[in-house]
């Protein structure tokens, strides 16, 4: 069987998409594992799948590129908004989808009948470690001294809808190869977590590269952006209810952190293709 997929990115953070608004995808972890590699395969940091939705305009299903479905991606989720627009599957600018970690509601920003850019309402910012989850004790982990990854190191356990772990240390220090499946598998972590190196560059400015589950080290992470810029707030480097650029790998997302964090960043089509599966 041949389908049509569309690979797409949002600040370099790669997906392979496929539309089964009308046709379902069997198999999507394993589809995931063979076509995310980039040497084998399309190359990506995962496919996302397009579906039905009973409660929104449309459904979101995220798969890692080691086959593992995820609750939330929040590039992923401005391309799936860029796809519906342009294609007139969706007429409005602001468009609801379903996630695993709930409906999220979207405002697109287009030109010439193009979306370019889009904000995502992400939902609050979750510091209970029940919720996380992570395996501390207490209302929040806010810079908390731990022992982790060969050393003791300060961190900040956010939720977005993915566990995340947010460490204020230089991003460009650590070997991310070695230290990044350290984080991620550490018993804190029942879940496995996404972790997040940040350094403040100046107000409400900081940069950021990104270990995500499943993955690996990726261009971007929206939900880790997000994280982080929560954890920046909580820890007192940078002002709720401001707009936070977050430097990436792959390009800048802006955070505003408040009662929701709202995320806005880029969305762009990279290529059309066919493959049997």
């Amino acid at each position: 069987m041949v389908r049509k997929f569309v690979k797409m990115h949002g600040a370099g953070n790669d997906y392979i998409y496929f539309d089964c608004l009308k046709e379902e995808l069997e198999s999507p972890e394993a589809l995931a594992v063979r076509l995310s590699d980039r040497h084998k395969g399309i190359g990506g940091d995962g496919i996302v799948l397009i579906c039905k939705s009973d409660v929104a305009d449309a459904k979101m299903r995220m798969f890692n590129a080691d086959g593992s479905e995820g609750n939330m991606c929040g590039n992923a989720i401005r391309c799936v908004g860029k796809y519906l627009y342009d294609h007139g599957i969706v007429q409005s600018e602001e468009i609801a989808i379903e996630t695993r970690s709930g409906i999220k509601k979207l405002r697109l920003f287009a030109k010439d009948g193009k979306v370019h850019s889009v904000r995502v309402d992400m939902g609050p910012a979750v510091f209970d470690p029940k919720r996380i989850p992570v395996n501390l004790d207490g209302d929040a982990v806010i810079g908390r001294e731990v022992s982790i990854a060969g050393g003791v190191h300060n961190i900040t356990c956010v939720s977005m809808g993915n566990p995340h772990c947010v460490v204020f240390e230089d991003p460009d220090g650590p070997d991310l190869e070695k230290i990044g499946p350290l984080y991620e598998n550490d018993a804190l972590f029942p879940e496995r977590v996404n972790t997040e190196f940040i350094k403040v560059l100046g107000k409400n400015k900081l940069k950021m590269r990104v270990w995500e589950r499943g993955s690996g080290e990726t261009m971007a992470c929206g939900t880790g952006a997000c994280a982080a810029a929560a954890a920046a707030c909580a820890r007192g480097l940078c002002d709720y209810g401001a707009d936070i650029s977050l430097y990436l790998r792959g390009g800048e997302l802006v955070i505003n952190v408040g009662k929701t964090v709202y995320m806005t960043g880029p969305a762009e089509t990279v290529f059309w293709g066919e493959v049997e599966i």
